[in-house]
């Protein structure tokens, strides 16, 4: 059935509570790659490494209250074999503490209609709030390219601009060597998708195998931008946002290029091709 446009706007996703602690936080900073240098001493206590020194990756708020495949639910009118994931951004208000409970609830906040055949993109919104004391911990921003639900009678705009990023070379580069396996263990990161896991599902989609989740390439690209522009301080991590462009297959290396203004972009070495585009990068002000 086609989408139903005020329906779909007033789609109620039931907010998810979560408790996190010290295996939680070095889980995710392992699945992006971090850790891979035993001897940085700046990334270890991201991972868990250091007794006397911890550290929570703040990338981790795209995986914290979760609320599952939504979109998969038929009651939303939304055809989820057609789907793709376009662009994601987020948020850090306060640092994370090393443990907690938090609370996340996701809304979508607009719906574009591209036309007949052309699509449609669903913006959505999700909070990160501390859940005994209610304090907005982060924001999460993600843009779904429905490819099969143009069409439907909605508003055609106002459509996200894109930053573009300078003409000049890069003034940074970070390079994060993911694993064959790599998707393997970021699927538990709330993410258990076939396509990244099953080379039958994957090949029903197009791929010759299994293709790396699009958070886990994020996280990548944002453990390079807490290295180069914070030099891993997490207190200094503010916001991010780029666009996804290009699939990355487990065990393949992502290039970040980063300048000095916070643009950025992540290459896939082995292909040239970019993966993560018109990426923005800013500092949290109170930092």
């Amino acid at each position: 059935m086609p989408i139903d446009y005020d329906f779909l706007m007033g789609f109620d996703i039931p907010e998810v509570r979560q408790s996190y602690g010290a295996a939680e936080v070095a889980h995710y900073g392992l699945t992006i790659g971090m850790g891979q240098d035993p001897l940085n001493m700046r990334a270890l206590p991201y991972v868990g490494a250091l007794a006397d020194d911890s550290c929570v990756m703040p990338a981790i708020v795209n995986v914290l209250g979760h609320p599952g495949f939504w979109l998969g639910n038929p009651a939303t009118g939304v055809n989820a074999l057609k789907l793709v994931h376009g662009e994601q951004g987020m948020t850090i208000h306060r640092t994370l503490p090393p443990e907690g409970t938090v609370i996340g609830k996701t809304r979508i906040t607009g719906l574009i209609d591209k036309g007949e055949g052309r699509g449609a993109l669903l913006y959505s919104e999700k909070e990160i709030r501390d859940a005994e004391t209610g304090d907005l911990l982060a924001t999460t921003r993600g843009t779904i390219f429905l490819r099969g639900d143009g069409g439907f009678g909605g508003p055609q705009g106002p459509v996200k601009s894109v930053h573009e990023l300078p003409e000049t070379a890069p003034d940074h580069v970070f390079d994060t060597p993911t694993r064959p396996e790599q998707a393997l263990y970021y699927r538990w990161n709330a993410d258990p998708n076939a396509l990244h896991l099953d080379p039958r599902v994957a090949a029903k989609a197009g791929f010759e195998r299994p293709i790396l989740h699009g958070l886990c390439s994020f996280g990548c690209a944002a453990h390079a931008l807490l290295a180069v522009l914070c030099d891993y301080d997490a207190e200094r991590f503010g916001s991010m946002d780029a666009r996804f462009t290009a699939v990355v297959f487990p065990g393949e290396t992502l290039r970040t290029e980063i300048w000095n203004d916070g643009s950025f972009r992540t290459r896939v070495l082995e292909r040239n091709q970019i993966a993560i585009g018109n990426g923005l990068f800013k500092l949290r002000e109170s930092a």
